[in-house]
């Protein structure tokens, strides 16, 4: 699998195509509207580089900085935003509605699990022939689940039937 990355649209130096350009020095001065050669030149003899930072203002205003520093900074914040986020997964358990006593409580903990590693959990009743004509017995199973998970877990769905499955989503309770 290829990952495209969007293409870096920051436009620097002679990349700069408006002929004039409102113009911010190194320490954060404003120096007015230059033209845009004249503020090349200008940031190359300070040894740095001329950025657009707001290219949608009129004119477009333009930063004397080191282009470089500029672009680890900024992906160091894009990867500190990343590491920041939460990812959460949604596990499945899968039941008939024959499903026995004991092996309902089974799952019962598998669900109890995946809540407490900070996952959700779908806890899936899978209908098979004419087991179809009976919803009603896996709205029950999923009702002793449900009981069983009042205290640990939030219902985000409820049980809703889709073809020969019916589901219903826990996750964790907010502390």
């Amino acid at each position: 699998m290829v990952i495209k990355r969007k293409p870096d649209t920051t436009r620097v130096n002679h990349g700069i195509k408006v002929p004039m350009v409102n113009v911010i020095d190194g320490e954060g001065n404003n120096l007015g509207t230059i033209k845009t050669y004249e503020a090349i030149k200008l940031a190359q003899e300070e040894g740095l580089d001329l950025v657009e930072v707001s290219p949608n203002a009129n004119p477009p205003v333009c930063k004397m900085m080191d282009y470089g520093k500029f672009k680890y900074n900024k992906s160091k914040k894009s990867h500190d935003a990343k590491k920041k986020q939460k990812v959460v997964h949604i596990k499945e358990v899968k039941l008939t509605p024959k499903t026995d006593k004991h092996d309902i409580d089974f799952k019962i903990n598998h669900v109890k699990r995946f809540i407490a590693a900070g996952d959700k959990a779908k806890v899936t009743v899978v209908f098979k022939g004419r087991e179809m004509s009976h919803p009603e017995v896996g709205m029950r199973v999923l009702k002793i689940i449900e009981e069983a998970m009042e205290e640990l877990a939030i219902v985000e769905q409820p049980a809703k039937q889709e073809g020969r499955n019916m589901s219903m989503i826990f996750a964790q309770k907010a502390p």
